[in-house]
């Protein structure tokens, strides 16, 4: 595939704590982040040729300078790079920042370091997209097989997926592939809402936020759960009352509970019927879900697990123990859209359903693009899938995510739709942006 008419020779890469007083209202609370403020570490890519590239990772608030810093010591390793040469040698270039000599001791390819790295690839695979005039998803849905294999690092996987493992999936999804594609342009991917039930909302609130999205099409709730039982039971109850029996119901801890404590807590909440736990135990512990998931198994209630599954390696154990049910990727904590394809098809080969991990400030607009990706080029299949959708924060990108029907609809804008309105950026720039000062000073 070319790389419409120049070079794009990168410049300079820019980068810049933003954060969101979300804290203030409890948005985002759960059992273990108790009051996020939902904040990026937002990345400008320029070219010699004017062309932007514009990515970010996630995090909670404090620490974010501390991502900030890994980006600029990357950005060395960016700049004086093309975009031709990059997407050349895409696994080269994966290879090259999560494996540099020195840094690679930072991770490697897990926590601040890889957060860094995604924030740095999602701005280069912008660049790439808006260099070509298509939507991320388009990208890839329209380049050759071989070529998406040429852009994972296998390393440390081939034992679970070969390269002609990877190739052969996606040679064989090509059937039907424009027809799923058409589908996707009209109907959208489905989607699920946490914003009704975070930790910290009074039942007043649940109930109103319930109502509303009900109303408005919405048919698969997340509820927050793990900080105590009996608040649990109560909230589960008034969530299953509201929504009926035949609506989809999910729980997530947060990483709240030890292995048999997850498992007691959770078997207390069979009745309300949910289809997952999510994240019951430290996201580090393979074994730990293993041994949930068996436990679960007999009542009808899977384990998803992810949004802190630090990489590809980990995804891999996950699937090999048969440690989970759902595989929730996330598009800022592993390694860009290059780490987050070879899990799309790992999952896949093991025939467990991708539900991504959204919400956040810039996941929801990141993440629909590699779902897309998945059910057009890689599972084919929308059985028991979808995709967490949360309503925070949309107004301060320039393509803000389109839902329809409680559907995610294809974005149509040429990138990977995390470009921020420049305004917003300036005025939650942290700490001298106008609303932390004005927080500051209070």
């Amino acid at each position: 595939m070319s790389v419409r008419n120049m070079l794009h020779k990168i410049t300079k890469v820019t980068v810049r704590d933003v954060r969101f007083p979300t804290s203030l209202e409890q948005h985002g609370s759960d059992a273990m982040h108790t009051d996020p403020d939902y904040s990026t570490a937002y990345v400008v890519v320029d070219t010699d040729s004017g062309l932007k590239g514009f990515g970010l990772t996630f995090t909670l608030g404090k620490g974010t300078e501390i991502v900030v810093c890994a980006v600029r010591a990357l950005a060395g390793l960016v700049v004086g790079k093309s975009l031709q040469e990059i997407v050349s040698d895409f696994r080269g270039f994966y290879r090259l920042l999560t494996s540099d000599g020195q840094m690679r001791w930072l991770g490697p390819e897990k926590g601040v370091i890889h957060l860094a790295t995604a924030a740095v690839l999602n701005a280069v695979w912008d660049l790439w997209a808006r260099a070509e005039g298509k939507p991320l998803w388009k990208l890839l849905v329209d380049m050759d097989p071989k070529q998406i294999v040429s852009c994972i690092d296998f390393r440390y996987i081939t034992d679970a997926l070969t390269e002609e493992e990877a190739l052969d999936i996606l040679v064989k999804a090509q059937e039907g592939k424009q027809q799923r594609e058409d589908q996707m342009l009209k109907e959208g991917y489905p989607a699920y809402t946490t914003s009704c039930a975070w930790i910290g909302y009074s039942d007043e609130q649940l109930k109103q936020l319930c109502t509303d999205a009900l109303k408005s099409g919405w048919t698969k709730f997340k509820v927050k759960v793990g900080a105590d039982l009996e608040d649990d039971t109560r909230r589960c109850r008034l969530i299953r009352q509201m929504i009926g029996p035949d609506n989809t119901l999910m729980i997530d801890a947060n990483q709240r509970w030890d292995v048999s404590e997850a498992i007691g807590w959770v078997s207390s909440l069979a009745e309300f019927k949910p289809l997952w736990i999510e994240e019951p135990t430290s996201p580090d512990d393979i074994l730990g879900h293993a041994a949930i998931s068996k436990a679960l198994a007999p009542l009808g209630i899977g384990v998803a697990t992810g949004e802190q599954c630090q990489n590809r390696v980990m995804f891999k154990q996950f699937l090999q123990a048969s440690a989970l049910q759902f595989v929730q990727i996330d598009s800022c904590r592993l390694g860009s859209v290059n780490e987050n394809l070879a899990v799309l098809l790992m999952a896949h080969k093991f025939q467990v359903p991708v539900c991504p991990h959204s919400g956040g400030v810039g996941l929801c607009e990141l993440v629909q693009h590699l779902i897309l990706f998945d059910y057009i080029c890689v599972s084919g299949s929308l059985s028991n899938r979808m995709c967490e959708y949360v309503d925070h924060l949309h107004e301060h990108f320039t393509s803000p995510v389109v839902i329809h029907d409680a559907h995610y609809m294809p974005p149509k804008d040429p990138g990977y739709s995390c470009e921020m309105l420049e305004s917003s950026v300036q005025r939650h720039q942290y700490p001298e942006g106008d609303v932390w000062k004005q927080h500051i000073n209070n």
